[in-house]
């Protein structure tokens, strides 16, 4: 059975956890109605993706 032979130091286990960091929400701002959305998601406030309404007004509320 496989088992590590020394102790992993806190330096090399954060080392290896360097690029495991989160990052934030991407977002850009709607064309149609210029809120911010994220990106490649249909806009919340006006239901357009792209030039293309999806979602009618009264589907959002």
């Amino acid at each position: 059975m496989a088992v590590p032979k020394r102790k992993t130091t806190k330096s090399k286990r954060n080392m290896r956890r360097a690029h495991d960091a989160l990052s934030g929400t991407q977002v850009q701002e709607c064309p149609n109605c210029g809120e911010m959305k994220r990106s490649h998601h249909v806009c919340g406030e006006c239901g357009h993706y792209g030039d293309r309404e999806i979602l009618e007004t009264s589907d959002i509320l």
